[in-house]
């Protein structure tokens, strides 16, 4: 592919965006950074890029050929309160789509979601 020209107007199903593969990817780097961690403000904005770094390096490996992904990762403090988060995107369903993960433990919570929208 590399050194050609490609018009391809739609993915070919081998490399379309997977949601249930990127949702592992995401549940397998956050549990495995997260799992018995503390929550300190001082570490949550650089421990959020360095979260959404590692989730986007590991999906694009995956094989998300030609996606632009977006990585968005917000870490709370977990205090028993309820949080609602909402986004809005325009994309093509056909070949768009997103997946995202929850992990909660005693002082912390953390949601990262993955959106991925196809390069034409």
């Amino acid at each position: 592919m590399e050194g050609s020209d490609t018009y391809l107007i739609r993915p070919n199903h081998q490399f379309k965006f997977k949601p249930a593969i990127v949702k592992e990817c995401i549940r397998e780097i956050v549990r495995e950074r997260l799992s018995g961690m503390r929550y300190d403000p001082e570490e949550v904005p650089e421990l959020s890029r360095s979260l959404a770094d590692c989730i986007k390096d590991k999906v694009k490996n995956a094989g998300s050929d030609r996606y632009k992904l977006v990585v968005q990762v917000v870490i709370g403090e977990q205090r028993g309160q309820g949080v609602k988060m909402s986004s809005r995107c325009l994309w093509d369903a056909d070949t768009d789509n997103y997946a995202e993960d929850v992990f909660i433990n005693d002082s912390l919570f953390c949601v990262a979601a993955v959106f991925g929208t196809y390069y034409y």
